[in-house]
């Protein structure tokens, strides 16, 4: 299900509060909170434990603004009372297989979202109707076998378990957002037109090799905007994961961070709310 962008961690409790739980005739889904998040975010976290990652599953580089960001998030967390140690996660499976798995996950359910589009509309799936790079995931999609498809969600399934189990002896995860600065607007689009599904998901787990991990595990986890580019004044975000279900230890958090250290106020050289 898709969410929403907030600045302030109110907006982002009242928006979870007004869309979480089941609709009529899911066949499973995730147990009520305890009490609505806006309250949550009037109730201090405790001393929580929490595991700092720096380095992505993918082993790729991360720039050194955004490493020292997560840095001193953690210094920002020992200071109000938190313990932060070094942490290794299993993925359960390499990269490579992680990144295979999603990709044939995501364009095999392309394909029924654009043939769904198609037979509503009346329209032909092709160049007069699909972008380039989105019409190379449709036709690598219709490739993908059904025994694939089940492999790929066997392989969501040992993520979910290893990832879910690190949370045993620790609450939280501490990572970067993303391993680089916000990069300029068509990054992520530059060359897509040329890759395939596999190829498209490579190019975006490459970007973001830290966030997929808790998407495909089923667990929360919140991106709050501690620190800045200095010079293009641009927010960088660091990560923060909970183990299934721990939303209210997210708010809590996210809570403390605010009043510690405000972002609401902070403004690049060009934001939409310039005008």
């Amino acid at each position: 299900m898709h969410g929403g962008l907030s600045r302030t961690v109110r907006d982002s409790a009242a928006l979870l509060d007004l869309i979480q739980g089941p609709e009529t005739g899911d066949p499973y889904f995730a147990e009520r909170p305890r009490r609505p998040y806006l309250e949550e975010i009037t109730r201090e976290p405790g001393r929580l434990r929490v595991g700092l990652v720096t380095t992505p599953w993918s082993g790729r580089t991360v720039e050194p603004a955004v490493g020292e960001a997560a840095l001193a998030a953690a210094r920002l967390l020992e200071s109000l009372g938190h313990r932060v140690e070094a942490a290794a996660v299993d993925l359960g499976v390499g990269w490579e297989e992680f990144v295979l798995a999603n990709a044939r996950l995501w364009s095999a359910n392309l394909v029924t979202w654009i043939d769904g589009l198609a037979g509503a509309s009346g329209r032909p799936v092709d160049e007069s109707t699909v972008e380039p790079e989105m019409l190379a995931s449709y036709a690598w999609g219709l490739g993908v076998s059904g025994a694939q498809f089940v492999h790929a969600l066997e392989v969501r399934n040992r993520v979910a378990r290893s990832v879910g189990a690190c949370f045993g002896a620790r609450d939280l995860l501490l990572t970067p957002t993303l391993p680089e600065i916000p990069v300029p607007l068509g990054t992520y689009g530059r060359g897509a037109e040329h890759a395939d599904g596999l190829g498209r998901m490579e190019h975006l787990l490459h970007r973001s090799p830290f966030t997929a991990a808790f998407n495909v595990a089923g667990t929360p986890a919140m991106s709050v905007p501690l620190a800045c580019d200095p010079a293009t004044g641009m927010p960088v975000g660091v990560q923060f994961a909970a183990g299934y279900g721990r939303e209210d230890v997210l708010f809590r958090l996210a809570a403390q961070l605010e009043k510690a250290a405000p972002w609401a106020q902070r403004r690049p050289a060009v934001w939409a709310g310039a005008a």
